[in-house]
């Protein structure tokens, strides 16, 4: 087994498509674009460079995430396996398909901005990452709450921040 670990930048252009297989295991896959762009010292402007496109599949833990927070348009890294997939179509021609088994997917923060909202695990009530969570999640927005009522940071950022547009726009 060959393990080809990249890291890719780009966009994501389908909605991700959540199946439950045979196994009891669940997967979530979509597509991706990622542009190549250089600069052309005769213009002296930035121009297109070809169109990477990949088949991004979601495992276990990230299928969860994904499932949640990656829509069709949003600015995304994903770090994971690269894997060709060689076949024949229904009408005979030969296709390569260049797949990535993603080990994490986050938002292109240098092209958006997105709200950190951990998920709890069961069996993890307490801890190191218990001061994180609450520096995470405090809003900071001036005038925002400190806390939901009952002391709940976690529902009081949720209840701040305003949703996506893409969401917006799909519905």
């Amino acid at each position: 087994m060959y393990e080809s670990m990249a890291t890719v930048v780009g966009n994501v252009v389908t909605h991700p498509v959540k199946r439950d297989l045979t196994n009891g295991e669940q997967l979530i896959t979509f597509r991706m674009a990622s542009n190549s762009r250089r600069f052309d010292a005769a213009t002296g402007e930035w121009v297109d460079n070809g169109t990477l496109y990949l088949t991004i599949s979601c495992w276990r833990r990230l299928v969860a995430g994904v499932d949640a927070s990656i829509r069709r348009g949003d600015p995304i890294m994903v770090h994971g396996q690269l894997r060709s997939h060689e076949y024949r179509t229904k009408d005979g021609v030969e296709r390569r398909d260049l797949e990535m088994r993603a080990a994490s997917i986050g938002p292109d923060l240098a092209r958006c901005s997105a709200p950190v909202i951990r998920r709890s695990e069961p069996g993890r009530s307490s801890g190191p990452n218990t001061a994180v969570r609450s520096a995470c999640d405090r809003p900071n927005t001036p005038g925002a709450p400190d806390a939901a009522p009952g002391g709940d940071r976690a529902a009081a950022t949720a209840a701040t921040v305003p949703p996506r547009a893409a969401e917006t726009a799909d519905a």
